[in-house]
């Protein structure tokens, strides 16, 4: 159900890897994915910093994964009763990201008018929150981009709802090096797979697979010269 032609050109930006620290981020890309992440970049508002590994797909072209981290040295420069992003503030996903380490837990897609997607999923019920401008030095300029980020830092539907993101001039894809990971496939799960399905139709990603149960991501990425790597996500119920 694709309501409007301006909202339904999304495309997968990036996956979200938390970890508890950059330096345990830095440890579980080169163990799991067996590559070295770039460097990313910090994120004032929010005191977070993170790695790039940019993904090889001709559907998504400019698909890459986000290592993110709270930088324990930076104090968030948002309003300090506004939570960050990713649900990085909720206790049991940091005591989890402590206990099992780095873990696919969201995603964001890309849109090429974010006022205009936000207020479509608006008409379904649904508050992906509050668009904000954010902005970080890079190596071709400063990066700039609208985000989509709740006060209360919520992902919506246990992390399988992307975050919505519309970048300025520069996508930090194109200053990355040439992908040897491959986007093979993500798969979205939750209870309520209808809503989340017209969700993604809406803004043009109905071919992205969505079946019932838990709540959940799973990715499936493949490796030039190893076995394929499977990413998974599960909310607890």
């Amino acid at each position: 159900m694709k309501t409007n032609n301006v909202a339904a050109n999304a495309q997968i930006d990036h996956l979200v890897v938390a970890a508890d620290s950059l330096s345990e981020g830095l440890r579980w890309c080169q163990n799991i994915l067996g590559i070295m992440p770039e460097p990313g970049g910090a994120h004032t508002l929010f005191g977070t910093h993170n790695l790039l590994v940019r993904l090889r797909s001709a559907t998504h072209p400019l698909a890459y994964l986000e290592i993110i981290a709270i930088d324990p040295s930076v104090r968030p420069t948002r309003d300090r009763s506004l939570a960050r992003w990713f649900d990085l503030d909720v206790p049991s996903i940091r005591q989890k990201l402590r206990q099992d380490g780095p873990q696919l837990v969201h995603w964001v897609a890309r849109v090429p008018n974010i006022t205009v997607a936000v207020a479509a999923w608006h008409a379904l019920g649904i508050d992906r929150g509050q668009i904000i401008e954010a902005s970080r030095p890079s190596p071709r300029g400063l990066l700039r981009w609208k985000i989509t980020v709740r006060d209360d830092g919520q992902r919506l539907f246990g992390g399988a709802l992307p975050t919505l993101i519309e970048w300025g001039e520069e996508h930090p894809a194109l200053s990355m090096a040439e992908p040897v990971l491959a986007l093979q496939s993500l798969r979205l799960q939750h209870p309520q797979a209808q809503e989340l399905q017209t969700a993604l139709a809406t803004i043009g990603l109905d071919t992205l697979p969505v079946t019932i149960g838990s709540p959940g991501l799973f990715v499936e990425l493949a490796h030039d010269v190893a076995p394929a790597i499977f990413l998974s996500h599960l909310e607890p119920t």
